[in-house]
């Protein structure tokens, strides 16, 4: 655990103050007194420029210098409901999510970097009984794993307050497609609100490199992403994360958006959810998802940091996030159903210059296999050719075989195609007048970040034109 050292003497006040914060929230700490130790006395000074300056903290790699009670509540995550305690990562998508959440509603906690800390990684894995999840929140000693917004709002006791605004846009999805259609909404004076399940910037936040939006020849995912929500910000967009929209109903001309943390309205609205990864469905594969099993090597591929992975897939993703993975992994173990790789000339070309790459070309997933204490083994795959089965040993896998669109809370209020793609017109509009879908749920839509900032663009033109335009007549909310 992250321990935590007290340099002070008994005769000062501040050091009996901060003493009995702690001992009050039964935090343990070390008490060192500098009176009676020289070289704490030394290292006191060498931390305050000089001057023996008492209390001073060391929280893990933090040093606090006389904090107040405020000051400390925040590092150690102190507050009314107990102490929180975040397990996470820096590059964890929900950590960030639960983060902005805590950080919203002025809840202090105190984050540990699983990365940094072995032990924290096997009180995780301890935990989740053997399973990999972040973030892990204990709130005063109770485990929540990876819990959504409306799991928080419960174990916290917070109260909520209706929020009756009625925005002139909903947009749902916070990745490039319903960033940009917010910036440009915004600059057209039209108030947004932008409602985003899990991490701000979609799939593209997941990409380690983009090297084709126009501008950039080199820029990570996270950082492009991180722009395009600064700049909707800078103009006045609302963001709120680990919301998740379960109907949208139109009622006298307004769209009530219901979903897991209350309800929102909006005279118009963007469906800009984009698509998820899709399952091999196979024997074990949703058993062990999170303990072996994977979508995403920006997110989980450094828990295999000198470890053996198997990448199912042979298009772009599976290789671009295979040749991530390579960089920590021992091997990659590359399973492709063809008999040559679909993915451009470039990423092959890369691969082809790895060596701790193995390839097995016509390959079917048959199953993924566990040990006897459920951990991951391998998958057993068929020969195409020869129609022999084998089994491919490793670490983990990551599972790479396209993509399905997230429109599954609206099948029953838009036109959906055979493939569960929204329907639009050449407006971007949906069957529903006011409601326009933008981005990687659309049908005819191009799954690549800058195909998905233009239909941004387009979307916020519909919602001009329909709030322009005698469509659009202001009704009183009825609630």
């Amino acid at each position: 655990m992250i321990t935590i050292k007290m340099y002070g003497a008994d005769w000062c006040p501040d050091c009996q103050r901060a003493k009995a914060f702690l001992k009050e929230h039964q935090i343990e700490f070390t008490f060192i007194d500098v009176d009676t130790d020289e070289n704490a006395s030394r290292h006191v000074k060498s931390i305050n420029n000089g001057k023996r300056i008492i209390p001073t903290f060391e929280i893990g790699n933090e040093t606090l210098t006389n904090p107040d009670n405020v000051v400390l509540a925040k590092a150690l995550g102190v507050n009314e409901q107990g102490r929180i305690e975040m397990f996470g990562a820096d590059w964890c998508p929900d950590c960030h999510r639960a983060k902005a959440f805590l950080k919203e509603n002025n809840i202090n906690f105190q984050f540990i970097d699983v990365e940094e800390h072995e032990w924290a990684s096997e009180k995780v894995i301890e935990i989740n009984k053997g399973k990999r999840r972040i973030p892990t929140i204990l709130i005063d000693g109770v485990p929540y794993s990876n819990p959504d917004n409306a799991v928080l709002i419960k174990a916290l006791g917070l109260d909520q307050e209706k929020e009756e605004k009625v925005y002139d846009s909903i947009i749902v999805g916070a990745g490039a497609a319903g960033l940009t259609a917010s910036i440009y909404a915004q600059r057209d004076r039209f108030s947004t609100l932008i409602l985003e399940k899990r991490n701000i910037g979609g799939n593209a936040y997941l990409t380690e490199k983009i090297e084709n939006y126009p501008g950039f020849t080199n820029i990570t995912g996270p950082e492009l992403t991180k722009r395009m929500a600064d700049q909707a910000e800078h103009f006045g967009a609302s963001i709120k994360q680990g919301v998740e929209v379960k109907d949208i109903e139109k009622k006298e001309g307004i769209f009530h958006i219901q979903t897991n943390v209350g309800t929102f309205y909006g005279k118009t609205v963007v469906i800009a959810t984009g698509s998820s990864y899709r399952k091999l469905r196979i024997p074990n594969e949703d058993a062990l998802i999170g303990s072996g099993v994977h979508f995403c090597a920006t997110c989980d591929g450094a828990f295999y940091k000198g470890k053996e992975v198997v990448v199912v897939g042979g298009g772009n993703s599976a290789l671009e996030e295979g040749i991530h993975l390579a960089r920590t992994a021992s091997k990659v173990k590359f399973v492709n159903l063809t008999d040559e790789f679909t993915a451009t000339q470039t990423y092959v070309e890369q691969l082809n210059g790895l060596e701790n790459i193995e390839v097995f070309h016509n390959r079917t997933s048959l199953a993924f296999i566990s040990k006897e204490d459920g951990s991951f083994e391998g998958i057993r795959v068929k020969n195409n050719i020869t129609e022999e089965e084998e089994m491919i040993t490793a670490d983990g896998a990551f599972i790479f075989i396209g993509l399905k669109p997230n429109t599954t809370f609206v099948k029953d209020v838009v036109n959906l195609n055979e493939r569960h793609y929204i329907q639009t017109d050449e407006n971007l509009q949906t069957s529903v007048e006011g409601i326009f879908a933008a981005g990687d749920n659309r049908e005819g839509a191009i799954a690549q970040v800058a195909f998905a900032t233009g239909e941004g663009v387009r979307a916020s033109y519909g919602i001009r034109q329909y709030l322009n335009s005698n469509k659009w007549v202001e009704q009183p909310l009825a609630v």
